[in-house]
């Protein structure tokens, strides 16, 4: 069964023109969790919103300390297999683009050329009040100039790059204002209950309409962020075939579901191909 899905797959991509649409469990084989997939159960653990952290100067202090201990694990993180045979398959010509939900810039460590990132990078911040931006690199050190006696935080990790942290340690850890004026930094990526940038959507949108197909990979789809392409794509009449590690929004939209590890599937499939 798997053979023969991984086949139909493979006729799709090789119309060329394909689009992927990635989501986080083509990462969790680079050790990064993911929020809905069989690797989250039993994990409750609620992300901070955007209200949040407009709001609240201890909810950003919270995110602030998290997101310092957090971010020595995501630099480490490298691409897998996955990632790889999606960089080959663009590089082959079969594959036209990848849009992902994921912030965590994978993709494009694998070689990845043309990738609209829907949820954004953790690999900048920008200011709320002047728009200036930093590489997120060059706030770790200004972090860790103002909190010389951080105790690092236990192992345990989330998708959006924090982790956690002792209440008491939060309360005394201070966060780095914008350099340029002095205000509220802010991630490059879409908190829950924040809306993706129209230019962003519109140019995922974009590519969808250019594509011939789409190829799901590694995505629930529980978010309308990411399932109204599919939804695009079916309205369309193109083809929409789907990989991933359990169910997904989509599964009763596609033309093709297959079920396994993207680190297995996804070089399987460029293995049929190249």
């Amino acid at each position: 069964m798997r053979a023969d899905g991984l086949a139909r797959v493979a006729e799709i991509v090789a119309a060329r023109g394909a689009l992927v649409l990635s989501g986080a469990g083509i990462s969790t084989e680079s050790g990064i969790p993911d929020y809905r997939g069989p690797s989250s159960a039993g994990r409750e653990r609620r992300p901070i919103t955007y209200q949040e952290f407009v709001r609240s100067e201890d909810a950003r202090r919270r995110y602030w300390a998290r997101s310092f201990a957090g971010w020595p694990f995501m630099e480490a993180r490298r691409p897998n297999a996955g990632h790889r045979a999606v960089a080959a398959l663009e590089a082959a010509g079969l594959v036209d683009g990848v849009v992902t939900q994921n912030v965590d810039g994978l993709h494009q460590r694998a070689g990845s050329r043309t990738v609209v990132e829907l949820h954004g990078s953790l690999r900048e911040v920008r200011c709320l009040r002047c728009g200036a931006v930093e590489a997120r690199a060059a706030l770790q050190e200004r972090l860790a100039a103002l909190n010389p006696g951080f105790v690092e935080a236990a192992p345990r990790y989330a998708p959006d790059g924090d982790a956690d942290v002792p209440d008491d340690v939060v309360a005394s850890f201070r966060v780095a204002p914008c350099a340029v004026c002095g205000g509220v930094l802010k991630p490059q990526v879409v908190f829950f209950g924040e809306n993706v940038p129209p230019a962003t959507y519109e140019a995922a949108r974009d590519m969808v309409d250019a594509a011939r197909s789409l190829v799901v990979v590694g995505s629930s789809l529980a978010v309308r962020s990411g399932y109204r392409f599919v939804l695009q794509a079916k309205g369309a009449g193109k083809p929409v075939a789907v990989l991933n590690d359990g169910p997904t929004r989509a599964d009763g939209d596609a033309d093709v579901k297959v079920e396994g590890r993207l680190g297995e599937l996804l070089p399987d499939l460029a293995d049929l191909l190249l």
